[in-house]
């Protein structure tokens, strides 16, 4: 991955300065660019990324972004109501597919959160009502989000917070920190850093985004 000058940015080739950790490969930019950070509301995309952070664990995002495909084709697009009737063959199925991580306990929790969404969403009447809630408040956020301020930020109050409630709900694979990955992908932090270009495209965007609730 490329490096960065201590400003958390990187010149792009065509112009564009962005994030670093993207670090100029194309499907890693791309993601960057129109998923990272964009607030998103919509319960089958949110499930997807809760689940797939928790594959993660131990793995690099990029990864498991390069098999983000063969993980919707394993798992029935992460439609929960589906894949909460998932059983012993779909494990046995899933642990011989080699285009996903072949992870037992991973591929359980996975099964097991589906059921919790279920419950999770018929609660609070979506998977977005409930996660939203979670979203911090402006300040409680840094002031200026330089790369010195990301850099402490692997966890926060809010990600705790949020990764203790669902562990009482029985959701698997949640730590704080698998959480506030979850929390910065799906735009409830805007953690683009000061002088990416897409720092102020995403601002916009969860300016104009109606909470959920």
């Amino acid at each position: 991955m490329a490096g960065h000058d201590g400003t958390g940015l990187i010149l792009g080739d065509d112009g564009r300065t962005r994030c670093w950790w993207h670090g100029g490969a194309e499907d890693y930019q791309a993601y960057h660019d129109r998923e990272w950070g964009w607030p998103v509301d919509d319960d089958r995309r949110l499930f997807e990324k809760i689940c797939l952070e928790g594959f993660q664990a131990g793995l690099s995002w990029l990864t498991i972004l390069r098999k983000r495909e063969n993980f919707r084709a394993a798992f029935a697009n992460f439609e929960f109501v589906k894949v909460a009737r998932f059983g012993d063959k779909d494990i046995a199925r899933l642990l011989q597919d080699v285009g996903i991580v072949r992870h037992r306990g991973k591929i359980e929790a996975t099964m097991n959160n589906a059921k919790r969404a279920i419950e999770t969403a018929g609660e609070f009447g979506s998977l977005a009502a409930y996660f939203w809630r979670f979203e911090p408040a402006p300040e409680a956020r840094p002031k200026r989000l330089d790369f010195a301020a990301l850099s402490k930020l692997a966890t926060t109050p809010e990600s705790i917070a949020l990764s203790e409630d669902l562990k009482k709900r029985g959701w698997k694979f949640v730590g704080p920190t698998t959480v506030y990955a979850f929390m910065q992908a799906m735009g409830l932090v805007n953690d683009h850093v000061e002088g990416c270009a897409c720092r102020a495209e995403a601002l916009a965007a969860r300016e104009s985004f109606k909470r959920p609730g």
